[in-house]
């Protein structure tokens, strides 16, 4: 057995349960002090006071930062960043204040004494589809054009022998890792160490280098552990520029970490998105138009579009398509990605609108989807590298017990409880960014290979060291990996379902060569070893001839009490088309997670930007609930054997976020099953589908967009 494709633990494990993986916030370091940031309470305006004096009396407190006082740095690219650096106040949560102590409990209650007076602007937060100042961006996420329009879909959907014409609304929601968001900087002369919980150190290092005005070799960042992040991790947040400026203007070391409560309006979020979708079909269940449009927020400061119409542009074969996002500028904190970013909105509302659809054409929505399955990608024209979407419908239908289901809604029940099954497809594109890795091979006859990869808890160090063995032709145990440092080779961040491929890449690259300078090597290895580097610029960067994607089939059933109103989710099965599988074990722990992670979407989990305060009414763990293993008794994670050359030397697509796309949609679609009731607002609480099961039904094309 190869160790690619073998059921490796992770490397980490031991040091995570025995609790020796040492993170951001538990360095101890000499002299250390602790800060805490105060929030803004107000939407918009300006800083006029800051009464420090009851803060600086309290046992403890060294220091209170404020704009007046912190020290000047240069202008960030991303604004988000620029704290303490003005009195302007974009939105509520911005941080008007720091409070440094030699505790975090002494820090804790300076930050509550301090005393902060605005003077409040006029200020607008609420999203709705028809509002004055949406534009359509040019791009978003920085790659897409912001609308794409093929042949006449309106026309199309006009004379289309089947119509679907629904709205969708997903609430804003919250990455809330285990992990807070926490930095530990310390400065030795000029030369800055940090410790942060990160998803990529070369990103903080490059923002740090800017802001401060140092070269890299000139700074540090490590993040060899991190409690989960999915993407609010991905770029840098405030509290490492906290930490790096409160250690500067002390001279001690200091830890930031920031309160639970506060990370919704802080370190990004995913914003509200309202849907429209315009499905025409011929009698036979082949689309003839297909319409997404999508309208979202983005803040004052800085664009980020959730690119939710993107899925459309991939997944069915309409002659007649348009996908398009409306954007507003609202006076809210600065949304920013969150797993599966586009995808998992998108896809919930798309895969909605096909069970609709299939329900009005009295067809199996599996069918439906095998019916509509396309040559090439709609919207580039591209061939796929590979595509096995069907293969996962029919496979999932196959262990689920598909066949057996009534398509009748509202058919089965258990007393108060009625019963139903959904389905739905998922998609997420491959990602593949330049990387440098380092292998050296060492007189002992062991090997260290060196990359700057982040292991968010996604067995990173564990895949990689299996990557390496292969190509050396050695036993997995002879390898060693060190990640998480900005000094080690220059690698991308984790996210975007990217990091394996792209680390694993360059690490491939480089073991290969080694080999080959090894098995032409006469004589003993010299007492520092050999070294050999790799960087894939150029390679894993170049423009591919195909449309490369992983696709994966969800399929969920549920109970639905008649009485409380409550969805429990009896099962969940996925099975994905995800190219080589390199380790099973935290591959199906990635399904899994991601899956659940989507069983939250559905069931629990919401936030409501109230429009007095402009902030998020659900912002900690007891009023956004996550699901918790009890949620769902049974969960099943399959995959089928894909072979695509046409990615990277390992063949593999990423897997981190596909898990998430699909499941909303599958447990809506199973909740409808079961009641006969189509719910178009996430999430399926209690009181939204006990108030539903007490409406009259209504005809989908009567619902518009809900506002949000």
């Amino acid at each position: 057995m190869t160790a690619v494709g073998a059921p490796a633990e992770r490397r980490e494990g031991r040091e995570k349960v025995t609790g020796t993986a040492r993170y951001a916030a538990e360095q101890p370091l000499p002299g250390r002090l602790f800060a805490r940031p105060v929030p803004a309470t107000i939407v918009r305006g300006r800083v006029t006071d800051v009464d420090a004096a009851a803060a600086l009396a309290l046992p403890g407190v060294v220091t209170v930062l404020t704009h007046r006082n912190a020290p000047r740095l240069a202008a960030p690219d991303d604004a988000t960043l620029a704290v303490l650096q003005s009195p302007e106040v974009p939105n509520r949560g911005w941080f008007v204040a720091l409070v440094v102590a030699d505790s975090p409990e002494a820090a804790r209650a300076g930050a509550a004494a301090v005393r902060v007076t605005c003077a409040e602007e006029t200020y607008d937060v609420t999203l709705s589809a028809t509002h004055r100042q949406a534009y359509v961006p040019e791009k978003v996420a920085g790659t897409y054009p912001g609308a794409r329009e093929l042949g006449d879909p309106d026309g199309a959907f006009a004379d289309a022998d089947v119509r679907v014409d629904v709205g969708y609304r997903v609430p804003p929601l919250h990455n809330h890792p285990m992990e807070p968001h926490a930095s530990t900087a310390h400065w030795d002369g000029e030369r800055l160490t940090v410790y942060t919980s990160s998803q990529g150190t070369t990103a903080v290092r490059a923002a740090l280098g800017t802001m401060f005005g140092l070269a890299n070799e000139r700074i540090t960042v490590l993040a060899e552990h991190v409690g989960g992040g999915f993407g609010s991790k991905g770029t840098p947040r405030p509290d490492v520029v906290l930490a790096a400026m409160a250690a500067w203007h002390t001279g001690r070391p200091v830890t930031v970490v920031l309160p639970r409560r506060v990370l919704p309006t802080s370190v990004g979020h995913r914003a509200s998105t309202l849907h429209r979708l315009r499905l025409g079909a011929d009698s036979e269940g082949r689309l003839t138009s297909l319409a997404h449009e999508v309208t979202t927020y983005t803040s004052r400061i800085k664009e980020y579009v959730e690119y939710a119409g993107i899925p459309a542009r991939v997944m069915y074969a309409a002659p007649n398509l348009r996908s398009r996002h409306h954007v507003v500028r609202l006076d809210v904190p600065t949304p920013s990605w969150m797993r599966a970013p586009g995808e998992a909105p998108g896809m919930y509302a798309l895969e909605s609108a096909m069970d609709e659809l299939a329900e009005a054409l009295g067809m199996d929505p599996v069918e439906v989807r095998v019916r509509n399955e396309p040559d090439t990608e709609p919207d580039s024209g591209k061939p796929f590298s590979s595509r096995h979407l069907v293969e996962c419908l029919r496979e999932g239908a196959r262990r689920f017990g598909w066949s057996d289901r009534d398509p009748r809604p509202r058919t089965r029940s258990a007393g108060p409880l009625l019963l139903g099954t959904g389905v739905a497809a998922a998609t997420y594109p491959v990602q593949v960014y330049p990387s440098k890795a380092a292998v050296r091979a060492l007189p002992d006859g062991s090997f260290l290979v060196e990359v700057n990869a982040a292991d968010i808890g996604t067995g990173a160090r564990t895949v990689l060291a299996q990557v390496a063995a292969d190509a050396l032709g050695v036993p997995l145990e002879r390898v060693r990996i060190r990640v998480g440092n900005s000094d080690l080779p220059a690698a991308p961040l984790a996210g975007g379902s990217s990091g394996t491929a792209s680390w694993g890449w360059a690490v491939h690259e480089a073991c290969v060569r080694l080999a080959a300078q090894l098995a032409e090597r006469q004589g003993p290895l010299p007492e520092q070893g050999l070294e050999v580097h790799a960087d894939t610029e150029g390679a894993a960067d170049a423009e591919s001839p195909f449309a490369r994607h992983a696709f994966g089939a969800h399929f969920a059933e549920v109970s639905v009490d008649t009485v409380t109103g409550e969805v429990r989710v009896r099962r969940l099965l996925g099975v994905y088309a995800a190219g080589r599988i390199l380790n099973p074990r935290t591959a199906r722990s990635q399904f899994v997670g991601g899956m659940t992670m989507g069983l939250g979407m559905a069931l629990t989990e919401g936030s409501t930007l109230d429009a007095a305060f402009g902030d998020f009414t659900e912002s900690d763990l007891a009023a956004y609930h996550v699901p918790a293993h009890a949620d769902v008794p049974d969960i099943e994670a399959h995959w089928i054997d894909e072979d695509d050359p046409h990615l990277n030397p390992l063949g593999g697509k990423g897997i981190g976020e596909i898990g998430i796309v699909g499941t909303a949609a599958a447990v809506g679609n199973a909740v409808h099953h079961a009641t006969g009731v189509r719910f178009r607002e996430l999430p399926l609480t209690p009181d939204r589908v006990l108030t539903g099961l007490l409406e009259p039904p209504r005809h989908p094309t009567r619902h518009p967009i809900p506002t949000g």
